[in-house]
């Protein structure tokens, strides 16, 4: 077992030594990453920062007589991550530790998040009490906040450092025990608007023999189905909830960036995809919306989140988006449109029916979907659960003719 720690030698030291000899003390290998610039380390660490800046073709002479810290830690970062993934492959890594602020958690997170899910990740952070998201993005990465900053040992964070060291041994030490199922995986994306058909496809899946791994359409969520689908550890994707693209068009909080709608279609893994949420736009609390957005028809999902209903044009422009992230496809592909509407509220007598709005979304997808797609149109909701078992089937059917369903 060996825990590795990436961590600036020239500043964080004393801290990182402190974590080492914890771990090492309940029988777990460290191996220091040095990834300080600006001075020598305080002790001798496993992977210099000379090597680390080798790693991304640099050198650690050029990073200081550059003088940016910004550029540097760029490149210690990309370094880092070739160095980690390089440990992992050699089987000399079974978890990754982190300590510092914003410079090294920067670093140390790239280098996390190059690493697959499920390899314990732990960063000690000044920043843990902000917006992670930068860090974490869609990796499993843990954030454990050092409440004071990382200078020094004292009373308070000794105890933190220790917690974080112990925390690692404890993982990396302890095999969960998780049922393994050979069983083949889809890929879900939900959000409570569309829960029910969620629900419904997922325990209709499971009963002919599928496992699910239902993703909250968060932006986060959508892109760690993608890269979950890249490593192959999906084979599969129902995508009912494509509301991130609404999100990434206009300007909401949740969009999971432009490669949305990819990487099931590169890979070529059979997909079943839909409307859903399209008939939103996400933001945070109602004072948070952009003054840009004001005269709009929103819904007060819950204090801290809002919606905002979709426009026929904006509608429009998605329906060709999606569209096209669907004609590149080179496995098989539905695309399905639930006519009654394509969310919880978007429905006769709720907040967002609107049939222009649909209809211009609708319309615009029958306009630019290929031929080699294939479209399935409802005259149910989303939720109906009509609609649900019926793009749970034809998932089945596209996978069973792929040879990646379940063995009878």
């Amino acid at each position: 077992m060996a825990v590795v720690i990436v961590g600036t030698l020239d500043t964080k030291g004393e801290e990182i030594g402190f974590a080492k000899d914890i771990i090492e003390a309940q029988g777990v290998d460290v191996h220091v990453v040095d990834v300080g610039v600006m001075s020598e380390p305080e002790f001798e660490p496993d992977t210099s920062a000379s090597e680390v800046a080798k790693a991304t073709d640099t050198t650690l002479d050029h990073l200081r007589d550059e003088g940016n810290r910004g550029e540097a830690m760029e490149a210690m970062g990309e370094g880092a991550a070739v160095v980690a993934q390089q440990l992992y492959e050699e089987e000399e890594l079974d978890g990754i530790l982190g300590l510092g602020g914003s410079g090294n958690t920067s670093v140390a997170t790239t280098a996390m998040r190059t690493l697959p899910v499920g390899v314990p990740k732990l960063m000690v952070s000044t920043m843990a009490s902000g917006d992670t998201e930068p860090y974490v993005g869609a990796r499993d990465i843990a954030m454990l906040y050092s409440v004071a900053d990382i200078e020094g040992l004292n009373q308070l964070s000794q105890k933190i450092i220790a917690n974080a060291a112990l925390a690692m041994v404890g993982m990396v030490a302890n095999e969960p025990d998780v049922e393994l199922k050979d069983r083949p995986t889809v890929g879900i994306t939900m959000f409570g608007v569309t829960t029910p058909c969620v629900q419904t496809a997922r325990e209709h899946l499971e009963e002919m023999g599928y496992e699910t791994i239902v993703f909250h359409a968060t932006g986060t969520g959508g892109r760690a189905m993608e890269s979950l689908v890249e490593e192959g550890i999906i084979d599969g994707v129902l995508d009912v909830t494509t509301t991130e693209w609404a999100d990434e068009l206009i300007g909401g909080v949740l969009n999971a960036g432009p490669d949305r709608l990819e990487a099931a279609g590169a890979a070529g893994i059979p997909q079943v995809v839909s409307t859903g949420a399209l008939d939103m736009v996400n933001f945070g609390p109602r004072d948070s919306v952009p003054e840009e957005f004001e005269g709009r028809q929103f819904y007060i999902h819950n204090p801290q989140v809002t919606l905002m209903r979709t426009k026929p044009e904006e509608n429009a422009e998605l329906g060709k988006i999606i569209a096209e992230k669907l004609n590149t496809a080179t496995g098989p592909t539905a695309l399905t449109i639930p006519l009654g509407g394509v969310s919880m509220i978007d429905i006769e007598g709720e907040d967002f029916h609107d049939p222009e709005a649909d209809t211009a979304l609708f319309e615009a997808l029958r306009d630019h979907i290929h031929e080699n797609i294939e479209l399935i149109e409802l005259e149910t909701d989303i939720n109906d659960e009509t609609f649900a078992t019926t793009i749970a089937e034809k998932l089945d059917e596209y996978m069973r003719t792929a040879g990646t369903g379940p063995v009878s």
